[in-house]
């Protein structure tokens, strides 16, 4: 078998890794609040919005500041599942694929103290 092939093979692998661990844990959820809970936005890593809950106190910032809060805290779920994925799949891959996550944007990091009840994949399984 040559290197190329030795390669292939343990992309493969990784990737068989990869997809059962997620198979057994659920999708990767990242979560952030207001301070006041008043805006909670819900993520996976590099996707849009999944979930996003206004309070009817948030109504009263108005459109400029509520959509400036909701970014915010869509910028921070970002962050988070960003973190619950690398901490995630640095669990099921060598060293040198959990440094690669990093450096295509998802950094290890602390996951956010939210409702998740401290599952690190952001599910409560």
């Amino acid at each position: 078998m040559d290197e190329t092939t030795r390669a292939a093979q343990r992309v493969a692998d990784t990737g068989h890794r990869v997809a059962d661990h997620l198979a057994r844990t659920g999708p990767v959820l990242g979560r952030a609040s207001s301070p006041d809970r008043a805006v909670t936005v819900v993520t996976a890593p590099a996707a849009p919005p999944h979930e996003i809950r206004i309070s009817p106190a948030a109504l009263r910032l108005g459109p400029d500041a509520l959509g400036a809060e909701i970014v915010r805290v869509a910028g921070r779920a970002s962050r988070d599942a960003a973190a619950r994925l690398h901490a995630s799949l640095a669990r099921v891959v060598d060293p040198a694929t959990a440094r690669a996550l990093a450096e295509i944007g998802f950094p290890p990091g602390a996951p956010e103290d939210d409702d998740f009840g401290g599952h690190p994949f952001g599910g409560s399984r």
